[in-house]
């Protein structure tokens, strides 16, 4: 009963918070995304639910291949008690729950793609969007051999994490914790610290960078013609998705994700175990792309926004398994490293930017778009006063969502040859 309550709870307690950040201009501002992560938060760390044992713990890690059938049988003998077989099917939930989300979210937030419009970008936001690409990698590969002597379990994966999030975002930070295989508390340290980084990030944009970067990059040349961009006008995006008009195409497009992640997982049965999912996430990634070259799925309303929902239900179920006590020992070097990695990026895309006439305003919101995903260029176009670089902004992000899987898991697999 109790793991069909907490099911129950994942994937419903995102409508509330969507709800909320509707209904309350303040609560919208922290964004759902962080709500959802400090829901799981308090959820795995209050106490309310069963942590499993030391010896079933050490029979996990000994029997990777153990099934269902084989703890209850564990239980049956006395050898666990029923709190450590509660725990272990809430493990299972947590494990499918997270697995099923991120592996729908890729395709649905890829169909909306306009992978043709790619093709026919400016000169400028091309340079920018080469140069943003350049600098996130070059930063963080470098900050990993700066730091690889801190005793950082892992950096090797944190490296492909970054990659993901800082080249597209958070769904693609989710899809690379699964393809390395990352842990629950490293992933929630650096997504943490990513959120308190961003902070800071943005804050400096918005208040003193347009001025700072004028004075070493050419200013945006001004254009007359006006930008009309869908869903970008302060409303929120998530709102209506459940109406009849919406909600039937979206049933479609449900449909096609379910059978993109079918293909995927029949192309891993020719390849070895270790990396079933490393191809599952890179084929339906490749299909999601393709097929929002299919003008019937890529006019569908809403997919982008219903993959962000699967995100936040991952959020949570993901926060939840976090144990706060665990964080203690990962922080310093850790901190440092993201912190090298957004503003380090920022920093060299300033530089290359200055060094290839590309204007202030695109070089901004070229560098928002992979360091904190197109949801937020709007928010800095706003404060820059220039909605033109809106499109571009966008374009770039949904071009770093398409690439972060690929470049992200790329980075870690060389890297941990080092």
């Amino acid at each position: 009963m109790i793991p069909i309550l907490l099911a129950l709870f994942y994937v419903f307690m995102p409508l509330l918070i969507l709800h909320l950040c509707h209904r309350f201009p303040f609560v919208n501002k922290l964004g759902a995304v962080i709500i959802a992560y400090a829901v799981g938060l308090l959820l795995g760390n209050i106490g309310v639910l069963p942590s499993m044992g030391a010896y079933l713990n050490e029979y996990l890690l000994i029997n990777k291949a153990a099934k269902p059938g084989d703890i209850e049988a564990l239980f049956a003998q006395g050898l666990i008690a029923q709190s450590d077989l509660l725990a272990y099917k809430i493990y299972n939930l947590r494990d499918m729950l997270m697995s099923i989300t991120i592996l729908l979210a890729i395709p649905l937030m890829l169909f909306s793609a306009n992978v043709r419009e790619w093709s026919r970008m400016a000169g400028n936001t091309l340079k920018s969007l080469v140069i943003g690409f350049f600098s996130v990698l070059l930063v963080i590969v470098a900050g990993y051999f700066i730091f690889k002597g801190y005793g950082m379990k892992d950096l090797w994966k944190v490296s492909g994490l970054l990659v993901g999030v800082y080249t597209g975002g958070t769904p693609n930070l989710a899809s690379l914790k699964m393809m390395l295989n990352v842990d629950a508390d490293t992933y929630i340290l650096t997504h943490t610290y990513d959120l308190v980084i961003g902070v800071f990030y943005l804050a400096f944009l918005m208040t003193i960078g347009q001025k700072i970067f004028h004075r070493f990059l050419p200013k945006f040349p001004i254009q007359l013609d006006e930008v009309k961009v869908k869903d970008l006008d302060g409303k929120d995006p998530f709102w209506g998705t459940l109406r009849r008009e919406k909600f039937i195409p979206l049933l479609r497009a449900y449909a096609l994700a379910i059978f993109i992640l079918a293909a995927g997982f029949v192309l891993s049965m020719i390849v070895p175990e270790r990396m079933v999912m490393v191809v599952v996430i890179l084929t339906i990634t490749t299909l999601g792309i393709l097929a929002s070259l299919i003008p019937s799925i890529n006019r569908i309303d809403r997919t982008f926004e219903s993959g962000m929902y699967l995100i936040l239900i991952f959020s949570i179920v993901v926060a939840s398994m976090a144990d706060v006590r665990n964080f203690a020992g990962l922080t310093p070097g850790l901190f440092a490293y993201i912190t090298l990695a957004v503003f380090g990026s920022l920093i060299l895309h300033v530089l290359l930017s200055k060094l290839f006439k590309v204007d202030s305003d695109t070089t901004m919101i070229t560098s928002v778009a992979f360091i904190c995903s197109p949801p937020f260029v709007p928010v800095i176009a706003g404060a820059l006063g220039n909605r033109h670089i809106v499109i571009t902004g966008i374009t770039i992000g949904i071009i770093g969502y398409a690439v972060g899987n690929y470049l992200g898991f790329l980075v870690a697999s060389v890297l941990s040859t080092f």
